[in-house]
C-alpha cells in the first residue's frame, strides 16, 4: 500500500486504481490546502454580500431564484445533502464508492470549489480510514453529475445515514465516524453542492473498466491464438505487413499479440492438410486481429476523455483565479457516458466473435477432425454442449447492454435540468458488460485448451502449453468423461479475471501490447 498525494492539478488513473482498488492512504498537498484556503476567501466574501449568489446564498436547481438569509444557510446546505441522499436499490461496489470519494477530493482540491481545507481533509479521513458511505443502484441522470450517489458520500460526512466499516459490516456513519476519531463536518455556504455536483461516479467506473479491459483483451488475443492453433487455422493471415496497409493501431498490436502466442506452433498451417481443406479459415478467426484492434483503438479514446476529465475541476458554479464565481454546465456527463456506451458495444462484439470461435470448436463439422462437442464418448457425453449454451446466453446479454444509455435523456427539476446524460446508467451496464466479457473469454480459454490437447501428435506453441499447464494446476481439468463444469467454468473464469492468464504466456512471449 501506498499514499497518493492529492494536489490542484487533477489525478491519473492509477491513482484511482490505487486508492478504489488498493486501499492506498490519500494525502493532501501543501499547494491543495492553499489553493482551497485562497477560494474559500472569496465565497466568504461573496457571501457576506448583499446581492445573491448562485450556490452561495440561493436554493439550487428550479429553487435558485430564491435569496436565503444568512442564518438559514448552512441549514440549506445540510438539506441539500440530505434531501438529494435519495438512492435506491442494492448498495454499489465497495470500489465504485472509493473511487466516487476519491475523484470528489480531487476536484475539490482543484481550489475552484470554494470548499474550507477542514472538509477536504475529513474526505481524506473517511477514505484512510476504510469507512465507505452506502451508495445506491438508482438516482443519478448524469446531470449535475451523480447528485445522489455523491450526495450520499457526503451524508457520511456529516455523520448521518449508513456506511460500511473497514470490516464490512454496515453501521450508522456517525458511530464509524466516532470510532475513528474523525469529527463531523458542519457545511457552510456553498459546500454541500459542491460535494455533489460532479462525474465522479461514472468516470470512477470508466477509469476500472479501462483498467479491467486492458487485461481482456489480452486474455482475447490468447484464446483467439489458440482457437486459431485448435481449429488447425493459419497464422500468415497475421503477418505484421499485412497490418502495415490498414494502419489502424489496436489492430496491428492483437496480430502481433496472436503471432507471439503462436511461434514455434506445431497446429498452425494445416489447413489444406485434413478431410475438409480450405482456401481461408473463418472470419472469426481471420479476422480477429480487426475486431480486437477496434476495440482497442475504442479504448484508446475512452482513455483520452478519462485523462481530461481527470485534469477537470468539475462544479458549478465555480472558482474562478480572478475572483468571479460563475455559473457552467461542465456538470453534463455527456463526453463520459458516450465512451462508456462505446466501450459496452466493442465489448459486446468481442464476446460475440469468441463465442463463434468456440462454437466452431464444438461442430464435428467445421473443427476439422475434433470430435463432437469435443466429448470423451459423443452421445453418451455431451462434453462441452452446454458450456456453449452459457457462453451463448452470455452474449445476448451483452448484446442488450450495448444499447446506449446516453441516446436517452428524462427531463427533472421543473424542467430546469432538461437535458441529462444518464452515464451513470452507463457505466453501470459497462460493470456487467465487463463481467460477462470475462467469461465468455474464459469459456472459449475452457474449450480452445481441451481441443487442442485432443489433436494427438501435434505439438501447440510453447505460449500455448504455458497457458495450459497454468490453466491445469489453477485446478481446471482438461479432456475426458462429462463431469460437472460449472466448478471449471467458474475457475477458468478467476483464472482469466485474475490477469493469470495473461501472466503465464507473457512468461514465455514477454509482455503483450
Amino acid at each position: 500500500m501506498h499514499t497518493v498525494v492529492v494536489g490542484t492539478s487533477g489525478a491519473t488513473a492509477q491513482d484511482v486504481i490505487a486508492v478504489a482498488r488498493g486501499n492506498a492512504r490519500v494525502e493532501l498537498s501543501q499547494d491543495a490546502l492553499a489553493a482551497l484556503a485562497k477560494a474559500r476567501e472569496i465565497v466568504d466574501a461573496l457571501a457576506a454580500k448583499p446581492e445573491p449568489v448562485y450556490g452561495v446564498s440561493t436554493g439550487f436547481g428550479a429553487l435558485a431564484t430564491r435569496h436565503i438569509s444568512r442564518e438559514l444557510r448552512a441549514q440549506l446546505q445540510r438539506n441539500i445533502v440530505r434531501s438529494h441522499a435519495a438512492g435506491m436499490g442494492a448498495p454499489v461496489e465497495r470500489e465504485v464508492v472509493r473511487a466516487l470519494m476519491f475523484l470528489r477530493l480531487k476536484t475539490v482540491c482543484s481550489g475552484h470549489t470554494g470548499v474550507r481545507p477542514q472538509v477536504a481533509q475529513t474526505m481524506a479521513d473517511v477514505l484512510n480510514a476504510g469507512i465507505t458511505p452506502v451508495v445506491h443502484e438508482y438516482g443519478s441522470l448524469g446531470c449535475s453529475g451523480d447528485l445522489a450517489p455523491l450526495s450520499h458520500c457526503a451524508l457520511t460526512l456529516m455523520g448521518e445515514g449508513d456506511a460500511e466499516g473497514p470490516d464490512g459490516v454496515v453501521r450508522p456513519a456517525g458511530e464509524l465516524l466516532a470510532a475513528h476519531g474523525i469529527e463531523p463536518v458542519e457545511l457552510r455556504e456553498k459546500e454541500g453542492l459542491a460535494l455533489l455536483n460532479g462525474t465522479d461516479g461514472m468516470l470512477g467506473m470508466l477509469i476500472m473498466a479501462l483498467d479491467d479491459l486492458d487485461t481482456l483483451y489480452k486474455s482475447a488475443d490468447i484464446t483467439a491464438a489458440l482457437s486459431l492453433e485448435a481449429l488447425l487455422g493459419t497464422d500468415k493471415v497475421l503477418a505484421p505487413e499485412l497490418h502495415a496497409i490498414r494502419p489502424h493501431p489496436g489492430q496491428g498490436a492483437a496480430a502481433a499479440n496472436m503471432l507471439a502466442v503462436l511461434r514455434g506452433s506445431g497446429l498452425t498451417g494445416h489447413f489444406q492438410e485434413d478431410e475438409a481443406p480450405r482456401v481461408q479459415d473463418a472470419y472469426s478467426v481471420r479476422c480477429a486481429p480487426q475486431v480486437a484492434g477496434a476495440g482497442r483503438d475504442t479504448m484508446a479514446h475512452a482513455r483520452l476523455v478519462a485523462e481530461r476529465e481527470l485534469a477537470s475541476a468539475v462544479d458549478n458554479p465555480v472558482v474562478l483565479p480572478d475572483g468571479r464565481v460563475e455559473s457552467n454546465g461542465n456538470f453534463h456527463g455527456a463526453p463520459v457516458a458516450y465512451v462508456l456506451d462505446f466501450l459496452a458495444i466493442a465489448a459486446a462484439d468481442l464476446g460475440s466473435i469468441a463465442e463463434r470461435r468456440t462454437d466452431r470448436l464444438l461442430d464435428k463439422n467445421r473443427s476439422h477432425g475434433l470430435p463432437p462437442f469435443l466429448a470423451d464418448d459423443a452421445g453418451v457425453d455431451s462434453g462441452l454442449m452446454i458450456a456453449q449454451y452459457t457462453q451463448a446466453a452470455l452474449v445476448s446479454e451483452l448484446k442488450r447492454l450495448a444499447v446506449p444509455a446516453s441516446a436517452d435523456s428524462i427531463p427533472s427539476s421543473a424542467m430546469q435540468e432538461d437535458h441529462v446524460s444518464m452515464g451513470w446508467s452507463a457505466a453501470r451496464k459497462l460493470r456487467t458488460a465487463v463481467g460477462n466479457l470475462n467469461r465468455i473469454i474464459a469459456v472459449e480459454l475452457y474449450a480452445a485448451t481441451r481441443a487442442i490437447e485432443l489433436r494427438d501428435g501435434l505439438t501447440p506453441a510453447p505460449a500455448s502449453r504455458a497457458a495450459i499447464d497454468a490453466l491445469r494446476a489453477a485446478g481446471v481439468q482438461g479432456p475426458g468423461p462429462d463431469r460437472f463444469l460449472a466448478p471449471d467454468l467458474e475457475a477458468a473464469d478467476d483464472f482469466v479475471r485474475e490477469g493469470k492468464l495473461v501472466a503465464a504466456v507473457e512468461r514465455v512471449t514477454g509482455p503483450l501490447a
